[in-house]
């Protein structure tokens, strides 16, 4: 019988192939990509695991299948819920602000289109994270305060410096310079680093290394060091006037 039809191949399968065709299904549907911090962070964010669950499909339609505002009807192929469940929940997510209804341009359409705005919930969400991390800043801090009690006011003293909260990276470098010289003397480094505008911990990590390479142990011993310094680099100075003022007088020598 002549088929006058498309061709088309259909693949037959051996006996046991089922999963390698599901595996290679699994790869051709392609995946969406949440990021961890929602996961993790979604219930400080006060949405519930059915307002998430929501969230993740309207996710997955945005990006998979170009749907910007899906229908009811969309939503309950895709949700264990209906209409009524998913209405409430989006309802919810307009009213505390993790979505809103935004105009988008169609390229393909050329069109103004109405789609859900997932910005709102990426701005809670990096407030919730900053909230976490000064949290997670102070606990650590409070740890090492208990373990090394030469740094307590350190600290402290730092971020009225800097005016900011100190990062965990921070505070362990902190914790780092008072092993090897005094607390005194990191205070010492902060006041020069800030006397020259420096505010920043790699200016200040260098006038430690400096101080530690020369032995220098107490703010005495750095005010020493700092007067040797400019002597020296007077005495060069005057050198140099020295050097210049035979030349000139030899130049008008030959000039005259």
């Amino acid at each position: 019988m002549e088929n006058t039809g498309q061709a088309r191949t259909v693949k037959k399968y051996k006996k046991g192939n089922i999963t390698a065709a599901f595996g290679t299904d699994l790869f051709i549907q392609g995946f969406t990509s949440i990021p961890n911090l929602l996961l993790k962070l979604y219930k400080h964010m006060g949405i519930s695991d059915t307002e998430m669950i929501l969230v993740i499909q309207l996710l997955r339609l945005r990006t998979e299948e170009k749907k910007f505002l899906p229908s009811l009807k969309e939503l309950c192929m895709v949700m264990p819920k209906n209409e009524e469940q998913i209405t409430n929940d989006l309802e919810s997510l307009l009213q505390k602000e993790m979505l809103r209804i935004t105009d988008y341009y169609d390229d393909e359409s050329d069109l103004v289109i109405k789609g859900y705005d997932f910005e709102p919930l990426f701005e809670k969400l990096s407030e919730i994270w900053a909230c976490v991390r000064v949290r997670e800043n102070e606990r650590i801090r409070k740890m090492l305060e208990k373990e090394h009690g030469t740094a307590v006011n350190l600290y402290s003293i730092f971020e009225n410096e800097f005016g900011r909260p100190l990062s965990p990276m921070e505070v362990e470098q902190i914790n780092l310079w008072s092993t090897k010289l005094s607390s005194n003397m990191v205070l010492e480094a902060l006041r020069k680093a800030v006397m020259m505008g420096k505010h920043n911990f790699k200016y200040i990590d260098s006038i430690l290394l400096e101080w530690e390479k020369n032995n220098l142990r107490n703010p005495g011993d750095v005010e020493e060091y700092d007067k040797r310094f400019k002597n020296r680099h007077s005495n060069v100075k005057q050198g140099g006037r020295g050097k210049d003022n035979k030349k000139s007088m030899i130049q008008s020598l030959y000039m005259s």
